[in-house]
């Protein structure tokens, strides 16, 4: 994955409302930290930032470029979206060095086509490898082509590009084909799931049967208790 070069600013207003100003000024609030350095607070530009992204992934390194003329090279350690406006909220950067191995999450994604009549059920879609922070690949890749059900896909499957190593247990289900239910089946399934949508409308219907009873209930009692006085 090559390098994308961004311009960062110094940030000296922190807490909600700080964050707040910097994310309306069209910028992402964000702290660099690692290799023993104090964690330096920046700004980062929202659009360039969410394209890179975008386009590269969560695992997308960064050579950054802050305007009090500090230079490094960092990764996403953490990213906070908004998932209403899906914007980015705050990031939190990794420094890293060329030549040097980070652990990371990478997702999988699964190519082929399994066998006809049957389901992906996919059991996680990253997998934690080691790789030169600068070679960090953007995916990883399953085959499921010709699948039959009752195949299992784990983490020792998935292909590693040269220089990646694996970190998570080779055992990990990553996939499982399983036979694709047939129309009779669905069918009898079909009234079990209409009474558990009856069981659970009912439910809710209860609830809301108590909760409002409960202020008529309080309303009984006050007037009671200014009978009595």
């Amino acid at each position: 994955m090559s390098e994308v070069k961004i311009s960062a600013e110094p940030r000296t207003e922190f807490g909600k409302g700080g964050a707040r100003r910097t994310r309306r000024a069209g910028k992402v609030p964000a702290v660099l930290y690692g290799h023993g350095e104090k964690p330096k607070h920046i700004a980062l530009p929202a659009r360039e930032f969410a394209a890179a992204i975008r386009k590269g992934g969560a695992n997308q390194l960064f050579a950054i470029e802050v305007s009090d003329g500090t230079q490094v090279l960092a990764l996403p350690k953490a990213i906070q979206r908004d998932p209403i406006k899906d914007t980015f909220e705050h990031v939190d950067l990794l420094l890293v060095r060329r030549g040097e191995k980070v652990t990371v999450e990478v997702p999988v994604q699964l190519t082929g086509e399994a066998a006809k009549d049957t389901l992906i059920v996919h059991d996680h879609d990253t997998l934690s490898v080691t790789a030169d922070a600068t070679k960090v690949p953007d995916h990883l890749e399953a085959s499921i082509e010709g699948a039959e059900a009752g195949t299992q896909i784990t983490a020792g499957d998935v292909e590693l590009p040269a220089g990646v190593e694996l970190v998570a247990d080779p055992e990990l289900p990553v996939a499982a084909v399983t036979a694709a239910p047939t129309a009779e089946q669905l069918e009898a399934t079909l009234p079990e799931v209409e009474e558990a949508a009856e069981e659970a409308e009912a439910e809710v219907g209860e609830e809301t049967a108590e909760a409002a009873e409960a202020p008529a209930a309080e309303g009984e009692e006050t007037a009671e208790a200014k009978t009595e006085a």
